[in-house]
């Protein structure tokens, strides 16, 4: 995972402004909660006990069940490889969004544009310590909207207002400066 950890730090750091004037620094950088590896790993252990089926079939039914495995292992492999290059970035000028494996989307918001932040935690995000949050935004459609699945939601939601409120963006009543 080392190799695939320095692509996704790459295609992060590639994004952040480096001008004289205009020096973006990350404030925080959020990787999905490991609840949403459960299914992934579920999908592996059923491909494994299928590999130890195939020692114990018939040569005819033991090539059907070696693809089932690899199939299984297949896709639980690309669906954690989606998760773990998925990354939400928080910076001292706006949050933005880095998915995709063979493809990259990137899809950003300026902190001056967000108006609302709405952090919803299920029984289980309390519980498990992760939740979901949608953005409200200045701008009705836009291409960052619901991040699910973020560890520590409170604490990010915190680190979100707080630099908004560090940035001058709007004044202590949470009305924009004129």
């Amino acid at each position: 995972m080392g190799g695939l950890r320095g692509v996704r730090d790459r295609r992060v750091r590639r994004r952040l402004l480096r001008e004289d004037d205009a020096r973006e620094d990350i404030v925080d950088e959020v990787h999905h909660h490991w609840v949403v590896y459960s299914v992934q790993a579920l999908e592996a252990a059923a491909a494994l006990a299928v590999l130890v089926l195939v020692l114990y079939s018939p040569l005819e039914l033991g090539w059907v069940l070696f693809a089932v495995a690899a199939a299984l292992a297949l896709h639980a492999a690309w669906k954690t490889l989606v998760e773990f290059m998925d990354v939400f970035v928080i910076t001292n000028m706006r949050v933005f969004r880095v998915s995709g494996v063979l493809t990259s989307k990137h899809a950003t918001t300026p902190l001056i544009r967000i108006l609302d932040i709405t952090v919803e935690q299920s029984f289980l995000g309390v519980l498990l310590g992760y939740g979901h949050f949608t953005f409200e935004s200045a701008a009705q459609e836009q291409g960052l909207h619901d991040i699910r699945f973020v560890p520590r939601p409170l604490e990010r939601d915190l680190t979100i207002q707080r630099h908004v409120q560090l940035s001058g963006f709007r004044s202590p009543r949470g009305q924009r400066p004129s």
